[in-house]
């Protein structure tokens, strides 16, 4: 007891902490986490990376692209970052003691006391910050500096500014972006400069009289300096990118860019300069009337100079006679473009088309006749899935390929397709883990029908086909890993001894149980290691790599396994095609992809937005990826890729080996692409020229096969690619019905002796009118001496030969073809026509159409399309057969192999008159069939079948009389086609 007070025992002292603070003392650690968490992911996707490129030997790649990425991301990030913290510790030092005027608050200043006290933090954390802000954005830019730095001459000067062309491709770019840097840098660090000056008192636009101290005026007038001196550099250079700007009319420089506003920017460089001296003079006259004279002067005369000249020179001199103004500017933009697309070596023919064909010159071109295609790749995949999809979990795309096979002594156009696994079709009941990433790991087979023949019941003529294949097309490995409907991963592999589990066929040889394999080819990344488990679980977020005993020390995993993915990843410089495409090549599956070099800085040559000119009515359509928005004005199919289906091995092959772009990158990435001379016979007999770079090609040649300014300038003979007519307009919410798309076909151009493997196109006038303008066909045969020549069949115009609208038009509403379809559109037949692909080709001196017509089940499953009739348009003539070589004698009235007519034909009696009784017959059965179909909806069964014998007695009379006579062109329906599948043509 003290001071009568009992002393109390003392309590064991407890923490202060409050319950609010142990949030707070958790922050440092999630903090930590979280930040562990971002390097592991980052870790994770770049190591990944790394695998997979050692998996396709390409790992020089992977170094090379990292290590750019790396070394830009360094220089750049510590340049932006020294120079920030630099003006900032600057700034701080040369503070005054006094501040120029009152803070704008009270609690102002506590926010400089605070980062005075915790400088270094603040300090490290800004530098992190522009660290990390500048090394992105430049390692972003790893293509444009490798570009440069491997650049290649093109050994094309530029007349107007006497440089070569790699100059404005690989130079102009790269010193664009450091200009960009340079802007960055300078801009941030005269920012945080005049914050930090503001918040010690340095700089204060409220006071009265000075409103910078000495110090802050120095350091603002250098970084004031520097951004004009930049500005001055930016005018330098826009004058050489006067050369790619767009103007109203062309690409490149016009009369006005060359009269008012290249010699603007070179006055404007020359005053910003100056202005640049004003400010850094400033420094020791420390005076802002100089600085500020400057920039009213350059500010006026950006406007006077830069802007108003410009536009009085084209309102007042150009305007008035812009054709012989724009005249030598318009034939430089005409040279370049054609240039720089590849297209200065382009044949027009005027081809004196005629409406109708002798039979001497119908003989003559009857070799043309079976490399006209009859099966449309666009139509036939349900045809290729019912028939040889063998297992629902088996699919093929919507739009299959067409290729070449020499079978026997004979070359054949063939519609190809592999049969890929697709593990969303599998029943609810076996989807699981194991069976998806396991089991289902892979395809199996190639299917493909001969192109130009059909089936009595109207299927294709298989020339490979079944489970296991069988065929024409020779032995090769079935198993298809790698592909375009691929699933996103698959673990495959395992020790010796073990157990099979990956499905290999259904059924066996003879009907036995399901076949299994286990993967033995070198594709995939091993992952049978736990690191490599961990990596891969956290990349996939999927626990089952690590928990799974289907992963065991011999697994490999095989991702990115779409044949463009691959290319893309390997050749990242590369602007893959949109549709890559199978091939049997020395027995192996292979995918052939297409690989583009472009630029957008070619001088003078024509921007197109490379989306727009590739769009069609099959791009974005199942497999056939869109291009990316992106403009371009130069284009080479530079590399051939080569993707194996069963080990995703990536081979690239040089094909336009005087590209300068291809040059650079192949010094860029030595010993990634294999030499021309390394592309075997079989291979080479399967390459074929790419369909985006002709979509972009014949999109120019619409307006560039005028090479005449004054021509070109008017418009005049300006033409477009028509409509697809196979589709209704506004599909796929599109406002406009999309382009018609090329097709690949055997013809002969009227300069050429052999039939020649082509990619065809056709034009229209770009007025509302669809007459035909032009044929476009380029040699598509890579073994061709002629690889990659344009042909342009030039049509009359005092000549009227219909378009594709046109003739589409002619055979929906014509009678006879009306009346064939009538059994098939019928309601009661639970069928509709489907008409396929309209194909132009020249034949018997005109231009000749053919289009496939299909049956196909309108409801249930297992319904396909079945080739039913060919449709055939010459002149202003049309017919149809069951056969190609039967629409043709009817539609040109001679007999295909002979070029006589048959007997008992008139050829002055008019087409639509010589069967009276067909006309006559087919208007009692349309007759019946309205009359039956209105007793079925009274309910009177009876009155329905008479009605229904009536109409089918009616077509029996019908096709009687069309068989009695062959040469009419207005056909009559036969229900059944019988053409045998031998008959090359139909």
């Amino acid at each position: 007891m003290s001071d009568g007070v009992y002393d109390m025992p003392e309590e064991p002292r407890r923490s202060r902490r409050t319950p609010g603070q142990r949030p707070r003392a958790l922050l440092p650690t999630i903090a930590t986490l979280i930040v562990l968490l971002i390097l592991f992911s980052v870790f994770t996707d770049v190591w990944t990376q790394r695998l997979w490129y050692r998996s396709v030997d390409l790992g020089s790649v992977f170094s090379t692209v990292i290590g750019t990425r790396v070394l830009l991301f360094v220089v750049v990030g510590l340049l932006m970052a020294a120079a920030v913290v630099a003006n900032v510790i600057v700034a701080f030092r040369t503070r005054p003691r006094v501040a120029l005027a009152p803070s704008p608050s009270p609690g102002f200043e506590r926010y400089g006391d605070m980062l005075q006290q915790r400088g270094k933090i603040a300090v490290g954390v800004l530098a992190t910050l522009m660290l990390v802000f500048g090394g992105s954005a430049a390692s972003g830019e790893w293509k444009v500096f490798l570009a440069w730095r491997n650049r290649s001459p093109f050994g094309v000067t530029d007349k107007h500014f006497n440089k070569d062309i790699a100059f404005f491709v690989f130079d102009y770019p790269w010193l664009r972006v450091l200009l960009g840097f340079g802007y960055s840098i300078v801009l941030l660090s005269l920012v945080a400069a005049i914050i930090t000056h503001y918040l010690y008192g340095g700089f204060r636009p409220s006071a009265k009289g000075q409103k910078a101290s000495g110090a802050a005026q120095v350091q603002f007038s250098v970084l004031l300096g520097l951004l004009v001196l930049l500005k001055a550099f930016s005018y330098w250079l826009d004058r050489y990118g006067l050369a790619t700007s767009d103007s109203r009319l062309f690409t490149g420089i016009s009369y006005t860019g060359d009269n008012a506003v290249l010699p603007s920017k070179e006055i404007l460089a020359v005053i910003a300069v100056i202005c640049a001296g004003l400010f850094f003079a400033n420094v020791v006259r420390k005076t802002w009337l100089l600085p500020g004279v400057g920039t009213v002067v350059l500010v006026l005369s950006a406007i006077l100079l830069g802007a108003l000249w410009p536009a009085a020179l084209q309102q007042l001199r150009v305007r008035p006679s812009e054709p012989v103004k724009e005249a030598s500017y318009i034939t430089k933009n005409i040279e370049a473009t054609r240039q720089a697309y590849g297209l200065e070596k382009t044949k027009v023919i005027n081809y004196e088309a005629k409406t109708q064909a002798s039979p001497d010159q119908l003989v003559q071109d009857a070799g043309v006749l079976p490399g006209i295609r009859l099966i449309d790749p666009s139509v036939v995949g349900p045809t290729f899935e019912q028939l040889q999809q063998v297992r629902g979990f088996y699919s093929f795309p919507t739009d299959l390929d067409v290729d070449r096979y020499k079978i026997g002594n004979e070359t054949r156009d063939t519609v190809i397709a592999v049969r890929e696994v697709e593990i969303d079709r599998l029943p609810a009941g076996q989807r699981n883990w194991n069976n998806d990433h396991t089991v289902y790991t892979h395809g199996y087979g190639v299917v493909a029908a001969n192109g130009n023949q059909r089936a009595s019941d109207g299927t294709p003529v298989w020339s490979e086909k079944d489970l296991p294949p069988e065929g024409d097309l020779g032995d090769y490995e079935p198993r298809i890993y790698f592909g375009e409907q691929s699933p996103d991963y698959s673990i495959v592999g395992g020790a010796k001894g073990s157990g099979a589990v990956e499905l290999d066929t259904p059924e066996g040889q003879d009907g036995g149980p399901p076949t299994l394999n286990t993967y033995a080819g070198k594709g995939g990344v091993p992952i049978g290691s736990f690191g490599n488990r961990l990596l891969y679980a956290t990349k996939f977020r999927d626990a089952n790599l690590l928990l799974s005993s289907r992963v065991n020390n011999d697994s490999k995993i095989l991702y990115d396994r779409n044949p463009r993915e691959r290319v893309e990843k390997a050749a990242p410089w590369l602007t893959p095609d949109g549709d890559p495409y199978p091939a049997i090549v020395d027995g192996q599956v292979v995918w052939i992809v297409d690989g583009y070099t472009t630029s957008a800085n070619y001088p003078y040559s024509q921007k197109v937005a490379l989306d727009d000119s590739t769009r069609d009515t099959t791009t974005g359509r199942g497999t056939v990826a869109q291009q990316p928005s992106e403009e371009i004005n130069y284009i080479r199919n530079s590399v051939k890729a080569v993707v194996n289906a069963f080990d995703g091995s990536v081979d690239l092959y040089a094909w336009d080996e005087s590209d300068p772009l291809l040059k650079t990158w192949m010094k860029a990435f030595p010993n990634t692409v294999k030499p021309r001379s390394d592309i075997s016979p079989a291979l080479m007999s399967h390459l074929r020229y790419p369909e985006d770079m002709f979509k972009v090609q014949r999109d120019l040649l619409a307006k560039y096969h005028v090479t005449d300014s004054t021509t070109w300038y008017q418009n005049s003979d300006l033409w477009r690619v028509p409509a697809d007519p196979t589709v209704t307009a506004g599909s796929g919410g599109d406002s406009q019905t999309p382009d018609q798309p090329p097709f690949y076909l055997s013809l002969r151009m009227p300069d050429q002796k052999d039939t020649t493997f082509s990619l065809t196109s056709v034009y229209v006038p770009n007025a509302q009118r669809e007459n035909l303008t032009g044929f476009l066909a380029v040699d598509a045969e890579a073994s061709s001496p002629d690889y990659g020549q344009f042909r342009i069949l030039k049509l009359p115009g005092n000549v009227q030969i219909p378009g594709p609208g046109q003739v589409s038009n002619k055979f929906q509403t014509d009678e006879s073809i009306r009346q064939a379809l009538l059994p098939i559109n019928q309601p009661t037949s639970g069928a509709r026509a489907q008409f396929g692909n309209l194909l132009t080709l020249p034949l018997g001196g005109g231009l000749l159409y053919v289009q496939p017509v299909y049956s196909v089940r309108t409801s249930g499953p297992g319904s396909y399309p079945v080739l039913r009739y060919v449709l055939v348009g010459f002149g202003d003539r049309v017919a149809y057969g069951t056969t190609l070589k039967e629409a043709l004698g009817k539609v040109f009235n001679t007999d295909v192999d002979t070029g006589e007519k048959p007997p008992g034909t008139d050829p002055t009696t008019p087409p639509s008159t010589t069967n009276q009784t067909v006309k006559q017959a087919l208007a009692e059965a349309q007759t019946a069939y309205a009359a039956a179909q209105a007793a079925l909806t009274k309910g009177n069964l009876a009155e329905y079948q008479s009605q229904v014998t009536k109409m089918k007695n009616a077509i029996d009379r019908a096709v009687a009389a069309g068989s009695a006579t062959p040469t009419t062109p207005t056909t009559t329906p036969s229900p059944t086609p019988t053409s045998p599948p031998t008959s090359p043509t139909g």
